[in-house]
């Protein structure tokens, strides 16, 4: 009786880390074919998102807008990761998003969407980052019981919905705004987690979900309305 091993040369090669990260990436085709809505004013919700976390490069943004594109929760962190994965990116998402808003999993359809908008360096067309974070979005939707909506790069002159070709300027920063020295928006709070430094920016009636502790106490300017308002009122 003879026994025969396959030679290694005719056995298939294993999956390489790298391989199955660059499997969880998603192209603009794939991403346009996905069914993603389309918003309504993806002006208006640049600008709005743009004017409460003043974005810097690297940069990412994820806000959930209720049915008639108001902004009821929002987080900005800072990611650092060497190679975009979309599986480390769904974690992180998934991870705000639970800390700034309940999910929706009980509900037969989604009834809230989620964007994203991730401001870098660069030409606005699709990089394989920009991939990694539209599979890390699309998946944590899942998880969270939210609808998975646009993907929006900000680039140092303008911004870009991947999978749409709707883009225009980039929004400016109003001096008067944002005066020099002013500190981050009230009912923020910042968290180290390993590499990562996060920002949360949340809707008053959004805060369920958020630690005590990742809280302040509204700061009052020039006796107006507390900063957290002023700050995180829907647009």
């Amino acid at each position: 009786m003879t026994f025969g091993f396959a030679s290694p040369s005719q056995m298939p090669p294993p999956a390489s880390a790298d391989s199955a990260r660059l499997g969880r990436m998603l192209e603009p085709a794939e991403w346009a074919s996905a069914g993603i809505p389309l918003l309504r004013n993806p002006r208006e919700v640049v600008a709005g998102l743009h004017e409460r976390h003043r974005p810097e490069p690297s940069t990412a943004i994820v806000a959930v807008l209720d049915a008639q594109e108001r902004v009821t929760a929002s987080a900005s962190f800072t990611e650092l990761a060497a190679a975009p994965d979309g599986w480390e990116f769904r974690n992180v998402l998934l991870a705000h998003l639970r800390r700034v808003i309940p999910h929706d999993l009980r509900l037969r359809a989604p009834v809230r969407t989620a964007v994203l908008l991730y401001c870098r360096a660069g030409e606005p067309r699709w990089t394989e980052t920009d991939g990694a974070w539209m599979w890390g979005l699309r998946d944590a939707c899942t998880l969270h019981g939210l609808r998975c909506g646009a993907y929006i790069t900000l680039t140092p002159d303008r911004w870009q919905v991947l999978g749409e070709g709707r883009g225009g300027r980039r929004p400016r920063t109003s001096p008067v705004d944002m005066p020099l020295g002013e500190p981050a928006p009230s009912g923020a709070g910042r968290r180290e987690m390993g590499r990562m430094t996060t920002t949360y920016a949340d809707h008053p009636r959004a805060a369920v979900g958020i630690p005590s502790q990742n809280r302040s106490v509204p700061r009052r300017t020039g006796g107006g309305a507390p900063e957290a308002h002023r700050h995180t009122a829907a647009r």
